[in-house]
């Protein structure tokens, strides 16, 4: 039985008994006759009436929003369960249950979703901030050159290991040009022509470009030319290097090595501070070795101060920076302010020294410099640059140390009366001092 049935049929059959008990039973008033049937048919047509309107309120506020219902959430099964004798309200329920678990599966489904993608969006920030960080501290800078289309882009980190920020440099190729040095744009873009009428598409040039502080940068620029399936080239992409301290220890190499090449004794001393002053480009730089044990005082043997050499001199090392070379065996650096640290050196402003150490792992004297205006870390090159040096310098100080000794013995056997003529050679003595 269908729903509609269900509730107009209570309904008819209250209606029926009520006319029956109007034609037969007892009716206050007791008409008869005409009456009586006037009165039935208007109780039948009130019943009718009634009838009608529940069958249209049925229709308009109950069958449609169930069969609407059933067709959006309910099998096909459901469908037409309004028009049959099924129990269309439990068919409605179990359509709002199955309904109702699908919203829950789908819930629990949009929120594992959600934690999925936040895990990603961690995952994919985390990579990031690791890509950021990596490029910040890294020496590399890429560019790309469309040549179909002209354009030029030189990436943020590429700027900014020139030291410029992303809006101060613009992409172009003009703006490229500006920056390479005048001496070696030529043969850069010799190179780039080369690679783009030839074959070949790999390309190294080291060239240098001017950093926003004023000075040139050196780079290594290591690139290569994408062409067409023709052997037309599309595009060129590099990866450019910084390679400035490299060339800086090359150059305080070749000039240290040019001046000292071929010497010894003060020679070599005197050889070895102007080539360090000049590729360090400081004022004033020296060489000492030690004359008491603990080392308390040192003499210069070459001492080289704004642009000659001037006369070796002693010094006590309390109050200067060049104490704590000896006090903790290991070099000392001194970015500025040494004038106002250390009151005797009052004219430098920052420093950096070096111990000599000799054969048997002592100091015996130590190679410093000065300068008049901040010193950075880069500037100081690296230890084993110097390590190269102080160990030459060691074996002359020491071999000037034996010289200084024979010399005196043999002038003390010399001077020395009731001495026999003949003498077994001296063995020098090798000196730590």
């Amino acid at each position: 039985m269908s729903l509609k049935m269900k509730l107009v049929l209570p309904a008819t059959a209250c209606g029926l008994v009520l006319l029956a008990w109007l034609a037969v039973g007892w009716v206050p008033g007791s008409p008869t006759g005409h009456a009586r049937m006037g009165l039935l048919a208007v109780v039948a047509t009130g019943i009718a009436v009634v009838l009608a309107a529940v069958s249209v309120t049925f229709e308009i506020f109950l069958r449609r929003p169930l069969r609407n219902v059933l067709q959006t959430y309910g099998s096909r099964a459901d469908h037409g369960g309004l028009d049959s004798g099924k129990d269309v309200v439990e068919a409605v329920r179990k359509t709002l249950e199955r309904a109702s678990n699908k919203v829950d599966a789908l819930g629990q489904a949009v929120q594992i979703a959600n934690d999925k993608r936040s895990e990603l969006e961690s995952a994919l920030q985390y990579s990031e901030e690791r890509y950021v960080l990596a490029m910040r501290i890294s020496d590399d800078g890429a560019w790309e050159w469309n040549l179909q289309t002209g354009e030029f882009v030189l990436s943020p980190r590429w700027k900014c290991m020139l030291g410029y920020t992303e809006d101060e440099l613009s992409d172009s190729l003009q703006a490229w040009r500006n920056i390479v040095h005048p001496l070696d744009l030529a043969a850069v873009e010799a190179t780039l022509n080369c690679r783009l009428e030839s074959n070949v598409t790999r390309f190294e040039q080291q060239f240098r470009l001017l950093h926003r502080d004023g000075r040139y940068r050196w780079v290594s620029s290591l690139g290569t030319v994408i062409r067409h399936a023709n052997g037309k080239a599309l595009r060129i992409v590099a990866l450019d290097t910084d390679i400035t301290r490299v060339k800086h220890i090359e150059s305080v190499l070749h000039h240290i090595v040019e001046g000292t090449s071929g010497t010894g004794g003060e020679a070599f001393f005197r050889g070895m501070v102007r080539s360090f002053a000049a590729a360090l480009e400081v004022p004033c730089a020296f060489v000492t070795e030690c004359i008491d044990w603990p080392p308390k005082r040192v003499q210069t043997l070459a001492y080289w101060r704004r642009g000659d050499f001037v006369d070796n001199i002693e010094f006590e090392l309390s109050g200067t920076p060049c104490e704590a070379i000896f006090d903790g065996g290991r070099p000392v650096f001194y970015s500025s302010h040494v004038h106002e640290l250390f009151p005797r050196e009052k004219d430098y402003e920052s420093y950096y020294g070096i111990p000599i150490f000799g054969s048997r792992g002592r100091i015996i004297g130590h190679m410093a410099f000065f300068n008049d205006k901040e010193m950075r870390q880069e500037d100081v090159l690296t230890d084993a640059v110097y390590q190269i040096f102080t160990a030459r310098a060691a074996a002359e100080i020491e071999r000037k140390a034996a010289l200084d000794s024979l010399t005196r013995s043999d002038a003390a056997e010399i001077t020395s009366p009731g001495r026999e003529t003949e003498k077994k050679p001296a063995t020098p003595p090798v000196t730590n001092m």
